[in-house]
């Protein structure tokens, strides 16, 4: 079943990254953000570059800024002369049920979308596109999946990583698959040596390195194991909120105001990741593609 795929995972892990239902709130949040004048936003504590806190502890990211921006088209659509943005930090097992019970009206983080999570939420146009890779020292062999065999590897709670890492462990390879609560508490398990090698989005894999000073230490898998369209996450049915936050993105997109703000995260002296060709693609074509896993069989 594997080995149908695996030569295609190199070339796909190149067009990612360049080597480099439960109970909701009502979802009308136009008219509450309207009444109250008050709007909150979901951000993560360290998914560096994309939501993270800065040293000063207020939010800053990729993500957040294309959050902030769909705030002020939300501030003109409601001729509103004062809009309050609020932030509250959340986890990835907290993202949904944070957003589901109305703590916050976006989630403006580094979010797939996936078929399962459409179940519960709804999902802007896609904003990034990243894939799961595997980081592990540099000069440790990751060619293929099974180099994970026998190997402690980290994952993070609430993931795709950890869905489709615990399905390939019971399936496909016998690794030793540790899950943490956090990616904080995951790349500290990697870089001290409890675990030998750290599953996760290879966007973010990489930015914790280079913010940990580590990038030159470390190396990413040659495989890919999925495509993992980021979006910016709502309430499921809240149509006019969605409406809007999509055409703030479709101007950002077809104006190639994008590129700046893309250069801003993702090409400075701090990071220097090129702009993959199917995150380019979404911004040509906006969709909402949910993510896939690249090994047949699996989901994320």
């Amino acid at each position: 079943m594997f080995r149908s795929i695996a030569r295609l995972l190199p070339l796909l892990a190149c067009a990612l990254v360049p080597l480099s239902a439960s109970a909701q709130a009502p979802a009308n949040t136009m008219q509450r953000i309207q009444e109250t004048h008050s709007i909150t936003l979901g951000v993560r504590e360290a998914a560096w570059p994309f939501s993270f806190l800065d040293d000063k502890k207020a939010p800053a990211g990729y993500s957040v800024d294309l959050c902030l921006a769909a705030v002020e088209e939300i501030k003109r659509t409601l001729k509103l002369k004062e809009l309050d943005v609020k932030y509250k930090v959340v986890s990835g097992t907290e993202r949904i049920p944070k957003l589901e019970a109305g703590e916050i009206d976006l989630e403006c983080g580094s979010t797939t979308n996936t078929k399962a999570r459409q179940e519960r939420v709804s999902f802007s146009n896609t904003v990034f596109v990243a894939g799961i890779r595997v980081l592990v020292p540099k000069g440790v062999k990751m060619d293929v999946l099974q180099d994970l065999a026998g190997m402690p590897v980290a994952v993070s709670k609430g993931t795709t990583s950890e869905k489709l890492l615990t399905q390939l462990a019971v399936n496909e390879v016998k690794m030793q698959l540790k899950v943490f609560a956090s990616d904080t508490e995951a790349y500290k398990a990697f870089q001290d040596g409890t675990v030998r090698a750290y599953a996760n989005d290879d966007s973010l894999l990489l930015g914790m390195a280079t913010k940990n000073k580590a990038a030159d230490k470390v190396a990413l898998s040659k495989f890919v194991l999925s495509v993992e369209p980021y979006a910016i996450m709502m309430r499921r049915g809240d149509a006019d909120l969605a409406a809007v936050v999509d055409r703030t993105l479709n101007r950002l997109f077809s104006s190639r105001e994008i590129d700046p703000l893309y250069k801003k995260w993702f090409a400075n002296d701090q990071f220097n990741l090129p702009m993959a060709r199917l995150s380019r693609e979404s911004f040509s074509r906006p969709n909402k593609e949910p993510g896939v896993a690249m090994v047949l069989g699996y989901s994320i």
